[in-house]
């Protein structure tokens, strides 16, 4: 059954109505779904709807509710991902299997290593990255959106750290305390969490002594080195066996 997503203050008391031009433009020209039709539809927020087709037309599509339940299979562990932007289109492949393994929200960074210019025109990057979020939702059929920050500066980063209550810092100059370490040893009530990757080639040694300055836990993630593309989904899925499964 196909998902989509609206605000809460779409959802009524009987009926659900999608008025986003896109998606109504794909239930009714590429999915070719009309009356009596079933949709899976989440609020984005709690809850996630099993709907049924009764009205459709170009400005709205209209669904009956036929049952609501609590999000199922959405992690209760607010994992924030805070990725040094690599180049090319690797950030394409960390957003979308982050998204996958139950991220909550993604925040690219620019670093000392980072490659890549904040040139204008960059924001269509951010835009581009949201929808590839926008697609492995539906496909893996999350209760929430993970959202796609605004690129920031690695000192902005060091300013916000304070609001979470552990960051996890997976860095290569660290050999003896493992990320199973640190997580085993976890309150049940710590379930917002930063962790935070950088570019290709790492942090550099001022980087790093910012970061645990400022908090942040320093592991391993294991006996070899990750490229930065597979550092944040290996630790996303450590996290998630660790705490959720």
């Amino acid at each position: 059954m196909n998902r989509f997503f609206v605000d809460q203050t779409a959802v009524k008391d009987c009926h659900i109505e999608i008025t986003d031009k896109d998606d109504i433009k794909h239930i009714l020209n590429v999915l070719r779904l009309g009356r009596g039709d079933k949709l899976e539809i989440s609020d984005s927020k709690e809850f996630e709807y099993e709907t049924e087709i009764v009205k459709s037309g170009s400005a709205a599509v209209t669904l009956r509710i036929l049952d609501k339940q609590r999000f199922a299979g959405e992690p209760q562990t607010e994992v924030t991902l805070y990725q040094g932007i690599p180049k090319h289109s690797k950030m394409e492949d960390i957003i979308q299997k982050s998204v996958e393994l139950g991220v909550y929200s993604v925040v690219p960074v620019f670093t000392a290593r980072t490659v890549v210019e904040e040139k204008q025109g960059f924001s269509k990057k951010t835009e581009r990255w949201k929808r590839i979020s926008a697609e492995a939702v539906k496909q893996c059929k999350r209760g929430i959106k993970p959202e796609i920050q605004k690129s920031i500066y690695f000192s902005e980063m060091l300013g916000n750290l304070k609001k979470y209550e552990l960051v996890l810092f997976p860095y290569e100059d660290e050999k003896d305390r493992s990320i199973k370490d640190i997580l085993r040893g976890l309150e049940v009530s710590k379930r917002k969490i930063a962790v935070i990757i950088g570019p290709e080639g790492g942090f550099s040694e001022e980087e790093a002594r910012a970061v645990i300055a400022a908090g942040g836990v320093s592991v391993t993630l294991g006996k070899t080195i990750l490229r930065t593309e597979t550092a944040g989904p290996a630790a996303l899925a450590m996290i998630m066996y660790e705490l959720e499964l």
